[in-house]
């Protein structure tokens, strides 16, 4: 029998690139049972697959000797069950809590950059580095003779640390790091006498590490303030009175007090209380939405009007936010298949470069009598020159950025793959109820036959109290809505099928379908005109009589969403077509599809659904299917794109490849010119990289330029592409702006 799967999850510090995370998966990939490993650079995590008997200890100090510090994130490896996320990654026991930082490093430290860089370990190593060489400076205007020395003293205070990472790497798989490249270029400039322009290089390549490390920083700080949103704190109910308790310590079923201006410090359902609760900092929502009695909650929103009471339905661990961050984090684990395929070409890539090198430094010599200082040291620039670090980080920057700024929105998107699809969406399927409608029915009209629309109403509503009816339900939030005073009813009773009589002062009264209240009374022929033209709208009737004669009507339907009409408009200019799948009745779907402007297919089975997908793929269409996540799910998982639409719930955020977390129609079309800015910032990250990597080559090998511009060719073609991918971090919404695809 096989040992279980297990997995382990990691913290670690110091991760500033795609090449850091290469070099630490091959190390962690050659440690005795280790199956698969995930390493995110943005979220500063690492997921390890493994049998019950690997070493993790063997693999932490592998991690420690490439330079970073690693910490588990949990006490102990968890047996590992696949998740129904795109991801694959287990949710359970993940802490994201506080973690002991591992001592004892060896070799360069990437300390964390978090708070002032002059305080991390790189930032003090390049100090100690410039410093060198500013002393080697004076000491070589001083003293000429020892000039040399000095700047090789100088260079070895930053090359010592960067050669023993080299080292580590080679020794753990990966020989063809950016530091061996920068080691061996280092002391080739000693070997042919540069040692000024050696000790320089090592210094702006320092320089360069840490701005990236500060701007990798910034983009890891960016989801994880979301963490920041929850307070500390909240007020519990017991026996009566209310405590300040931590909210980490709040468990499910727990009552809280929330009070005006205070920060919901949970997810959970209103008991009591209505106010108007500013959602921005979770959904991205920029109205405050109110909310009364049943209405969910999240943590991290700011309560506006009024105290509430609210129940507690997840733990500190497993709230939105929580819940939101883990999923981001994972997500920028796994690869999309342009960030692939740079992986791939630079494996290949940065060995040629050193051969290109190599060629450029003895070739000419040899064959064409050069000379060899002059071309050692323009094979050395180009060795520089030839540094993967832009190239590899140019797609993993934009698509961590832009995961991100779509979760700080309500937009959550399970990895680089999914976020690429979305933007080539051209056809969306829509699923009608709480999808493209409310998900809940509204009175839409009222007819009185002979009496008041206000009689109607209080006289349907007093039958209707008490039901758990959707129609009732709707019908007595009517009656609040309008401050109906709704009368007493007694002798109440539920007809199967029909509707439902209750006597209410003094009139036996008759609240049901058409069909039932024909049976009991003839209908004119106005009154059955008016409900077969409500009929027609695709609205569901209840006809009220009193003592078997007909008082009048209500018509309820499921209304579309509020956004609903301009999101889809939205997505039409986006040059994406939309259609609505919907197992509701064709009357029903075909008016609210008239109302939307979107062509409604009805009737529907989760397997028709299923089979029409299949054949808009056919067709040539790359479908996104838009549902609840859960009675859409065969659709949902064979479309090119699945999105759930919710408020935050674990199907919204688990079953999907993506998520709409306020559940607004809009935000699909959001979502698309977000997928479609984050590939055009790729493929600007992409021309920045190679382009300047393409103009010092020319340069460096007719002689304009040498040593120092070729290290700073590669720092700052890093530093260039990250600073332009978290530009990302700013996206707000540009679904009125997004372009189609060309």
């Amino acid at each position: 029998m096989n040992a279980p799967t297990r997995q382990a999850r990691f913290r670690v510090e110091g991760m500033d690139c795609a090449a850091c995370a290469a070099k630490i998966d091959t190390a962690a990939r050659r440690v005795a049972g280790v199956e698969d490993v995930s390493v995110s650079v943005t979220a500063g995590t690492m997921t390890v697959r493994h049998g019950s008997d690997s070493d993790l200890d063997d693999l932490q100090k592998r991690v420690i000797s490439l330079g970073y510090r690693i910490a588990p994130l949990s006490e102990a490896a968890e047996p590992f069950v696949p998740a129904a996320s795109a991801c694959g990654h287990d949710h359970h026991g993940h802490d994201h809590g506080e973690e002991k930082s591992s001592a004892g490093l060896h070799g360069h430290a990437h300390g964390p950059t978090a708070g002032p860089w002059w305080r991390s370990s790189k930032g003090l190593l390049t100090i100690a580095s410039g410093a060198a060489l500013v002393v080697a400076y004076i000491v070589g205007k001083l003293d000429p003779a020892i000039a040399s020395a000095a700047f090789i003293v100088a260079m070895l205070v930053g090359l010592v640390p960067i050669a023993r990472r080299a080292f580590a790497a080679a020794r753990f798989g990966a020989p063809f790091s950016i530091e061996t490249l920068m080691t061996i270029a280092a002391v080739g400039a000693v070997i042919i006498g540069a040692t000024e322009e050696a000790a320089v290089v090592v210094f702006l390549f320092l320089i360069g590490e840490l701005l990236e490390g500060v701007a990798a920083g910034q983009a890891r700080a960016s989801i994880q303030s979301l963490t920041r949103l929850v307070p500390a704190t909240a007020l519990i109910e017991i026996d009566g009175q209310t405590k300040e308790v931590p909210a980490e310590a709040l468990a499910v079923g727990a009552v809280i007090l929330v009070r005006p201006g205070d920060r919901i410090s949970a997810d959970g359902v209103i008991l009591a209380g209505e106010s108007r609760i500013n959602e921005a900092p979770v959904t991205g929502e920029s109205i405050p939405v109110h909310k009364g009695p049943d209405a969910k909650v999240f943590a991290g929103t700011v309560n506006g009007d009024a105290a509430l009471r609210v129940r507690v339905t997840a733990a500190a661990a497993d709230n939105t936010i929580a819940r939101v961050v883990r999923m981001v984090e994972e997500a920028q684990e796994a690869k999309a298949p342009s960030e692939r395929m740079i992986d791939r070409f630079s494996r290949y890539y940065t060995p040629a470069v050193m051969i290109v090198a190599a060629l450029i430094a003895i070739a000419p010599p040899l064959l064409g009598g050069g000379a060899w200082g002059a071309w050692i040291y323009k094979g050395l620039a180009i060795l520089l020159i030839g540094c993967p670090c832009a190239l590899v980080i140019s797609v993993p920057a934009s698509i961590a950025a832009s995961l991100s700024a779509g979760a700080r929105r309500g937009l959550l998107l399970k990895g680089g793959a999914v976020l690429e699809n979305v933007g080539r969406v051209t056809m969306a399927c829509f699923d009608k109820t709480g999808t493209l409608t409310e998900g809940t029915p509204k009175v839409t009209d009222i007819a009185g036959f002979g009496h008041s629309e206000a009689d109607v109403l209080r006289l349907a509503a007093a039958v209707e109290r008490g039901s758990s009816h959707p129609i009732a339900a709707s019908i007595l939030k009517k009656a609040a809505a309008s401050s109906i005073a709704v009368p007493s009813a007694a002798d109440a009773q539920a007809l199967s099928g029909k509707g439902v009589t209750a006597t209410v002062e003094g009139l036996s009264l008759f609240l049901g379908s058409p069909q039932a209240a024909n049976e009991r009374t003839a209908l004119s022929a106005e009154q059955s005109a008016v409900i077969a033209a409500l009929h027609d709208e695709g609205k569901t009737v209840a006809v009220l009589l009193a003592r078997d004669k007909p008082l009048g009507l209500i018509a309820v339907r499921d209304e579309p969403r509020a956004d609903a009409a301009a999101g889809l408009a939205a997505l039409r200019a986006a040059g994406v077509k939309a259609l609505m799948l919907t197992g509701d009745n064709r009357r029903t779907a075909e008016a609210i599809g008239r109302q939307l402007g979107i062509e409604a297919r009805a009737e529907l089975m989760p397997q028709d659904k299923l089979r029409i997908v299949g054949e808009l793929k056919q067709q040539g269409f790359v479908v996104a299917k838009i549902g609840d996540g859960i009675n859409d799910a065969p659709a949902l998982a064979v479309a090119d794109v699945g999105i759930a639409m919710g408020g935050g719930t674990d199907v919204a955020l688990e079953t999907a490849d993506a998520a709409v977390l306020h559940g607004r129609v809009g935000d699909v079309v959001a979502m698309v010119a977000l997928s479609r800015r984050t590939m055009g910032n790729v493929r600007q990250n992409i021309t920045i990289a190679l382009g300047l990597k393409a103009v010092f080559l020319v340069t460096t090998v007719v002689g304009l330029t040498g040593l120092w511009p070729a290290i700073l060719a590669d720092t700052g073609a890093t530093v260039l592409v990250t600073l332009n991918a978290l530009r990302l971090l700013r996206f707000k919404d540009a679904s009125s702006a997004v372009k189609s695809p060309v």
